[in-house]
């Protein structure tokens, strides 16, 4: 089986009455997905999530740090933010390849500072909160996964930079 390497993200804003969470109207598949495509020759994973979000939302994005291991001091290499979730997820043809396949998916999560795009997105893209979720069409493990983010939104991004809190948060939700 083939299998593709692809980075996905979770863009959460929060807006003055609640957390939101921003999806793209994929027309290829008439749902509504979270930002994410195949990783290119030249970047990581990371630096996917973040091209493929400015691409299909027109959004800059912060991408949350999740919990790993640090390296010890004087390691001489650049780390790579490391994604939330790693998953195999078997999709028919792409415009990638002409078969059914694999995509590893590495998904992130993140945080638009502001919900104004700075540039043309390529897909629609809207915000959606918790209570919407129930009415798009939509994949079911991508609806779950943000159910499960939506109500520790707020604790994940007060504990961003701290990786003691942000495992006390995930420990606490279940997530951990």
């Amino acid at each position: 089986m083939i299998k593709h390497a692809t980075a996905s993200t979770f863009v959460f804003h929060q807006f003055p009455d609640r957390w939101r969470l921003g999806l793209v109207a994929q027309p290829r598949l008439g749902r509504h997905m979270i930002v994410g495509g195949h990783v290119e020759d030249d970047e990581t994973q990371a630096e996917a999530a973040l091209r493929e979000t400015e691409e299909e939302s027109g959004l800059r994005v912060r991408l949350l740090a999740c919990p790993t291991p640090a390296l010890p001091s004087g390691y001489p290499h650049e780390r790579v933010a490391s994604p939330w979730w790693i998953t195999e997820v078997m999709v028919p043809e792409d415009n990638h390849l002409a078969e059914p396949h694999v995509h590893v998916d590495h998904q992130y999560v993140a945080i638009a500072d502001s919900p104004t795009p700075v540039s043309e997105p390529v897909h629609p893209f809207a915000w959606f909160s918790e209570d919407e979720l129930g009415g798009l069409k939509m994949f079911d493990d991508t609806r779950l996964l943000a159910r499960a983010l939506f109500p520790i939104m707020g604790s994940i991004a007060a504990a961003d930079g701290d990786e003691m809190g942000l495992l006390r948060v995930l420990a606490d939700s279940g997530l951990d």
